[in-house]
């Protein structure tokens, strides 16, 4: 029921505010599978209030032609339901704005772009780097496909960004493509339901350049994985250029399809290590320098000595040094960022493993339904065995007692999760491809 115009719109003063109201709105409306995939990779832009209009942004023009077809009337509704009257929706995609080159869903929330002029070059990633540069300069000529892999924060998107942006830079008829792992699936989920696979397939295998952060989460996933490898090979056969991360390489993600795997083998792997000491001193002083603050040397020494081990620390330090300089104006001492760091290192830790996120790990791996997962009257074999390794992972990696478990599965009773865990654990020990996938969502889970 659209709210009627009075207080709620005056407190609106600003679109984005806004904006987190309307995504409420939409969320309530929607599977939380198209919302991932559709509404949620939306960034307002701006309103005119003369013409009834919101200009959204969104990634690019199949994404924009989705959003017209299936969703636009949702959306209308959702911006009356906050406003008090009819706003028509506008989509526009980076394309249209020559000042923007390649948005991200991993949102690039500390204001640097990601080029190669603002990526620190050290010991620990040189070689991915080089590497990198290469394929930017002469794409699917140098190494194609390219792996990336390293722990979390450590720039592998980064380097993503930047060949996507040097390679638009000298020829912008250039098509590039970025997606994650686990979106890639839930997109083709949505297109199968919605009977989109034309437009999915035009999107990921007529692109110039495809970019695929984080490629461990399509391991296990058959179907995604069948499509991936026909995108693949399409691709690559047209000689356009690959360009993978993941957490760890080829071999390691033990779910991956033989396939898959020897592809992305038989282009260059390249891997990157945690920043030593001399190169966490140039990246906070680079980071510095490009939000316009001085940190003394005493200081950068500091930070780099107590925050060791990933990049987005110390870019989230220099932020906070940053905040508290526009606040207080004192110089920055080890004193004043003894508890900014202590924050940051706090803050950085990896979130609780919720049900939610085990659940939708599971039904994304075995392409079954969340909420039939969950469901206590859906009983079939091929929801059966998904939700007894979802129960077992959720003994494993939470502290939930059995009888809570039991409450997350629509009130199974103690015996029932018992015997879950126990059938899983059996098969385990004799399926080593079973073993696999129950390893995979674990560490896919884990991961921050």
């Amino acid at each position: 029921m659209p709210r009627k115009k009075g207080s709620f719109e005056k407190v609106m003063e600003h679109f984005n505010e806004a904006w987190n109201v309307i995504c409420d709105y939409c969320r309530k409306s929607i599977t939380d599978v198209a919302y991932n995939t559709w509404i949620s990779k939306i960034e307002p832009v701006g309103m005119d209030f003369d013409k009834s209009e919101a200009v959204l942004l969104v990634p690019n023009d199949f994404h924009r032609q989705t959003l017209e077809r299936c969703y636009k009337v949702l959306l209308n509704e959702a911006f009356e339901a906050v406003f008090g009257t009819a706003i028509n929706v506008v989509f526009t995609v980076p394309e249209d704005n020559p000042v923007e080159e390649i948005v991200s869903d991993d949102t690039i929330d500390n204001g640097y772009e990601y080029t190669f002029d603002t990526f620190i070059v050290g010991n620990s990633n040189k070689f991915a780097h080089a590497a990198c540069l290469a394929v930017a300069q002469n794409p699917s000529k140098a190494y194609n496909p390219l792996f990336l892999y390293g722990n979390s924060g450590l720039g592998k998107t980064h380097l993503l960004y930047a060949i996507g942006n040097e390679i638009k830079k000298n020829d912008s008829s250039k098509s590039i493509c970025y997606v994650k792992g686990d979106d890639f699936t839930n997109e083709l989920i949505e297109s199968l339901h919605r009977a989109t696979m034309s437009e999915f397939r035009q999107k990921y295998r007529h692109s110039d350049v495809l970019l695929v952060d984080d490629v461990q989460f399509i391991g296990g996933k058959e179907s995604t994985q069948e499509e991936f490898f026909h995108t693949f090979e399409t691709l690559y056969l047209a000689q356009k250029q690959i360009i993978l991360t993941s957490d760890r390489p080829p071999k390691e993600i033990k779910t991956l399809d033989d396939r898959l795997r020897g592809r992305f083998e038989m282009g260059l792997i390249a891997d990157i290590q945690p920043p030593d000491i001399e190169t966490r001193i140039a990246i906070i002083k680079r980071k510095a320098e490009l939000m316009n603050i001085e940190i003394p040397n005493d200081v950068c020494e500091y930070i780099a000595n107590n925050v060791k081990s990933n990049i987005r620390q110390l870019e989230g330090t220099v932020k906070k040094i940053k905040a508290k300089n526009n606040l207080d104006g004192e110089r920055p001492s080890i004193k004043s960022v003894q508890n900014i760091i202590a924050d940051i290192l706090n803050n950085d830790t990896p979130p609780e493993v919720t049900v939610e996120r085990i659940i939708d790990e599971v039904a994304r791996t075995f392409n079954v339904n969340a909420d039939d997962l969950r469901s206590s009257n859906n009983r079939s074999a091929y929801i059966s065995g998904p939700r007894q390794v979802a129960i077992y992972v959720i003994n494993e990696l939470t502290t939930l007692t059995q009888e809570s478990i039991g409450k997350e599965f629509g009130g199974r009773d103690h015996s029932t999760i018992k015997y879950a865990i126990d059938t899983t654990t059996k098969k385990m020990k004799k399926d080593s491809k079973l073993r696999s996938i129950v390893e995979d969502i674990i560490k896919n889970c884990s991961n921050d």
